[in-house]
């Protein structure tokens, strides 16, 4: 089975599916064993990786090699997130089949101009495309795909823009009418109300994807209760996780002038040495080396 059905057939099921940010192999294993029903391969956790703001800087070629390491590491189908989709509807041709061949499940492609502003930055540039020209990277992706469990999700920055609810309903059809699997609906509201009332108004035929990161408090149970909302996306936790964690540890290296007081606190290196699959390299070893 594909990763891409294996996808399809979690998201045909009842319940939410869980999808985590991953911004490397490390991160995707641990997304697996935590279990999560998929990984998002995330343009602003890759961004970040690299220190750069997300502003569509980090290249499409960046985000294939780390989406190639990922599914090297993972049995779980991966959502890639391809932004705009690194140009217009012919670019977005050749962008799907890279992104098949890489190992995606699904690609998510927004609405935004290229090059994007990420969606929460205060102040932001959020530019909008015609309806029309993104109705035509809809179908370009739809008819991009080899493989037809491979998902093409559209999303809609309507909300972000500050167009409002009609605009992205609006949007929003005329993207399922292009052939989109799901849509796609974000906001940047600190509180998740925009989302409900969105979710409440939907009457298209296909799911809603939705991205929680600035309204935390929609949890799976609020969320079930809509009806339509068929995936969760953890956008970013996974970076700020890891951030977070190195930010305690470093500082207080630096404080304790030595790590003599933080190495009780943080996993042991028997920990990286599993997840790094050590014991398999041991076996081979008495195997193959003679």
């Amino acid at each position: 089975m594909s990763k891409a059905k294996q996808l399809r057939e979690r998201l045909a099921k009842q319940g939410l599916t869980h999808v985590m940010a991953a911004h490397s192999p490390l991160s995707a294993v641990l997304a697996e064993e935590a279990g999560f029903d998929g990984l998002w391969a995330s343009g602003f956790e890759l961004s970040a990786l690299y220190g750069l703001p997300d502003m569509s800087l980090v290249s499409m070629t960046q985000h294939l090699d780390m989406l190639r390491a990922i599914a090297g590491r993972s049995s779980l189908p991966i959502v890639a997130d391809i932004d705009t989709g690194y140009g217009n509807a012919i670019n977005v041709v050749h962008t799907i089949a890279e992104y098949e061949r890489a190992g995606a499940a699904a690609v998510v492609i927004e609405d935004k101009t290229f090059p994007k502003v990420t969606s929460l930055a205060a102040g932001g540039r959020q530019e909008l495309l015609r309806v029309e020209e993104f109705q035509g990277k809809v179908e370009a992706a739809i008819g991009a795909r080899t493989d037809p469990d491979f998902l093409v999700i559209a999303r809609t920055e309507a909300l972000i823009a500050g167009l409002g609810e009609e605009e992205a309903l609006t949007r929003a059809k005329a993207y399922e009418d292009a052939g989109a699997d799901m849509i796609l609906i974000h906001s940047k509201k600190k509180d998740p109300a925009e989302i409900e009332s969105f979710a409440r108004a939907w009457k298209g035929n296909v799911p809603l994807t939705i991205v929680p990161n600035a309204y935390p408090e929609l949890d799976a149970a609020r969320i079930e209760a809509l009806g339509n909302i068929r995936m969760v996306i953890y956008g970013n936790y996974g970076i700020r996780a890891a951030t977070t964690a190195m930010q305690e540890v470093f500082r207080r290296i630096i404080s304790d002038r030595g790590v003599q007081n933080v190495h009780k606190d943080i996993v042991p290196v028997e920990e990286v040495f599993r997840l790094q699959g050590m014991e398999r390299v041991k076996a081979d070893e008495k195997l193959y080396l003679r």
